[in-house]
Parts: structure tokens; C-alpha cells; sequence
């Protein structure tokens, strides 16, 4: 039971470490820049063109800065899949030790041991799949 324990408190620090990684990466994204002119200055750039065969600049458009945006959001969530992957791995690992490390003591509760063993790889791993499908949903719906 110590062992299913351990197990379900990693999973909940790695998923809680995605979840901030996807939340720090959503605020990070740059609000779009829209240019705030007086009346006269917008009144003196017309005077300007009139009297002269000058054009304005053409605006630069609102996409890099969205590009931007959408490129933090996609490496906010390869950062948390990474670190949720890793995450399941090390407590996988740290769950097949225990576990072979029971079995070694305690032939006779192989069992019982292989069943809780079993049980709590299922929690590890819908750990890390809730933490993809996160992941997905901050890339597409962000």
C-alpha cells in the first residue's frame, strides 16, 4: 500500500508540473500591438501625403506576433508532455524495482504483489496520457 502511495504522489506532482508549465506558457504569449495615433498626428500624416507623392509605411500584420504566440504555446506543451513523460518513467521504474525487490523477499506473495504492481502502472500511465491530452488541448484551443 506505502508503494501505490509513493506511485500516486508522483503522478500528482508530474501532472501538477505540466499543468503549471501550460499555464506559465498560455500567459506568456505576447498581446498583439495596435498602434495608438493623436488626431493630429493622423491629421498631419494626411497634410503630408497630400503635399507630397510620399506613401505611409505599410503596417507590419498582427501574424508575427501570433506566430510567436502559437510557438510558445507549442513548446509550453512539448515542455510538459517531456517532463510528464519522464516523470512516468522514473516512477515506473522506481514501481518495478519495489516490486521485484518484494518478490524477492517474499516469494510466496507474488501474487498479490504483481496485481498491486499492475494496478499501479494503470494509475502512472492515465497520468501521463491525461497530461497529453492536455498537452493537445493548449496547442489546438490556445
Amino acid at each position: 500500500m506505502k508503494l501505490t502511495k509513493k506511485i500516486m504522489a508522483v503522478s500528482a506532482a508530474v501532472l501538477l508540473a505540466a499543468l503549471a508549465l501550460i499555464a506559465v506558457a498560455a500567459l506568456a504569449q505576447p498581446a498583439a500591438a495596435t498602434p495608438v495615433m493623436a488626431d493630429s498626428a493622423i491629421e498631419s500624416v494626411a497634410v503630408l501625403d497630400e503635399a507630397s507623392d510620399v506613401q505611409p509605411e505599410e503596417e507590419q500584420p498582427a501574424e508575427e506576433s501570433a506566430e510567436e504566440g502559437s510557438s510558445m504555446t507549442a513548446i509550453g506543451a512539448a515542455v510538459a508532455i517531456g517532463l510528464a513523460a519522464i516523470g512516468g518513467a522514473i516512477a515506473m521504474g522506481m514501481a518495478i524495482s519495489k516490486a521485484m525487490e518484494g518478490i524477492a523477499r517474499q516469494p510466496e506473495a507474488d501474487g498479490k504483489i504483481r496485481s498491486s504492481l499492475m494496478l499501479g502502472l494503470v494509475f502512472i500511465e492515465t497520468v501521463v496520457i491525461y497530461a497529453l491530452i492536455v498537452a493537445i488541448l493548449i496547442m489546438f484551443v490556445v
